[in-house]
C-alpha cells in the first residue's frame, strides 16, 4: 500500500491573528492553498488533503472567525471580508508560497481558479435561501454590532446546529447521506456556539451583499483576464444553484464545469472524484495544457 502523506497541525501569527492551518506534502511541490467556507474550517478538507499532498503540498488554514484560529480581543478585528482576504494575504506572504495557483488581489499574478460551489453570479444565489439574508441587508443601512434588529435575531437561527446539520444533507441523495461525517457538523456547531460567535457571523452575512455587488466586476476580470477555471458544483446546493456553475460559461472559454448529484459539502459524498479533477486540471495548468468543458 503507498503511505499517505502525513498531515501536520500548526499556527502562524499574522496580521496580528494565531492562523490555524493544516498543511501536508513536500516543500517543493506546487502548492494548493485550500480555503473554506461558511460554516466550515479546514476541517472539511480532511479527507482531500491526503489524496492530493502526494503530488502537491497542500496548505489550508482556518479562517478569522472559523476553527481553531484565534483572534486576539484587543485586535479589535472588523469582520467584514476585506479583512478576510488581507489576514490570508498576510498569511500566504508570510509562508511564502510562491507557485500558489490562487486567485488573489493582483490578476496578473492569476494563472487558475478551482472553485468549489464558489458562486460570481446572481442567477447562482438560490431564492428561497437568500430571501430573508436580502431583507437582513436592507434592515440597516450599516452592520449594527448590537444585534437588537427584528431581522438580525431572525438570522441567529442560521448559526444553529440544525441549520448546520441542514446545510450538510440537503441535497445529498438518500444513498449517500451515509457518507456524511456527523462530525462535520457537529464541530461546526461547537465552533459557532462560542461567545462573540453571533456577531462575528452576522457581521459577515451582512458584509456579504458587498460580494454580490462585485459580480460584475468579477465578471469583468473573467472576459479580460481569461484564467482558466474548474467549477466544482454540488448541483442540489440549497444556496448556489448549478445557474451559478453555468454562468461561469458566459465570460471564459477555457471552463470545466463539473455538476455533482450532492449538495453543498460534496467533499463529504464525493471526495475521491473531487480529488482526480482537481489533479488533472492543476497538471495540465502546470503543463501548459488545455482545458475546456467536455
Amino acid at each position: 500500500m503507498a503511505e499517505l502523506p502525513i498531515v501536520e497541525y500548526n499556527t502562524l501569527r499574522v496580521d496580528g491573528v494565531d492562523v490555524f492551518y493544516r498543511s501536508a506534502g513536500v516543500s517543493s511541490a506546487p502548492v494548493l492553498l485550500l480555503l473554506h467556507g461558511f460554516p466550515a474550517s479546514s476541517f472539511q478538507f480532511r479527507n482531500l488533503i491526503p489524496l492530493l499532498a502526494r503530488k502537491y503540498r497542500i496548505v489550508a488554514p482556518d479562517l478569522p472567525g472559523f476553527g481553531f484560529t484565534v483572534v486576539p480581543e484587543e485586535r479589535n478585528y472588523d469582520y467584514i471580508f476585506d479583512n478576510l482576504a488581507k489576514t490570508t494575504q498576510a498569511f500566504v506572504d508570510s509562508l511564502g508560497l510562491k507557485q500558489l495557483r490562487s486567485a488573489t488581489s493582483k490578476p496578473e499574478q492569476i494563472t487558475a481558479i478551482i472553485t468549489q460551489n464558489g458562486n460570481a453570479y446572481e442567477e447562482g444565489l438560490v431564492p428561497a435561501f437568500w430571501e430573508h439574508i436580502k431583507i437582513y441587508w436592507k434592515a440597516s443601512p450599516k452592520f449594527d454590532p448590537t444585534l437588537s434588529s427584528q431581522e438580525a435575531r431572525s438570522m441567529l437561527s442560521a448559526l444553529t446546529e440544525p441549520v448546520t446539520k441542514y446545510q450538510y444533507t440537503e441535497g445529498v441523495p438518500e444513498g449517500l447521506l451515509s457518507r456524511i461525517d456527523p462530525a462535520a457538523y457537529a464541530l461546526d456547531s461547537f465552533l459557532l456556539a462560542r461567545q462573540g460567535q453571533d456577531a462575528i457571523q452576522l457581521s459577515l452575512f451582512y458584509d456579504y451583499q458587498t460580494n454580490v455587488a462585485q459580480y460584475p466586476t468579477w465578471q469583468q476580470y473573467f472576459r479580460t483576464k481569461s484564467p482558466r477555471v474548474l467549477a466544482l458544483w454540488g448541483k442540489n446546493d440549497p444556496a448556489f444553484g448549478p445557474a451559478g456553475a453555468e454562468g461561469y460559461k458566459k465570460d471564459l472559454k477555457d471552463v470545466e464545469v463539473v455538476l455533482v448529484d450532492t449538495g453543498h459539502f460534496a467533499l463529504e459524498t464525493h471526495v475521491e472524484l473531487y480529488a482526480a479533477k482537481i489533479d488533472g486540471f492543476s497538471e495540465e495548468v502546470l503543463s501548459g495544457g488545455k482545458t475546456g468543458t467536455p
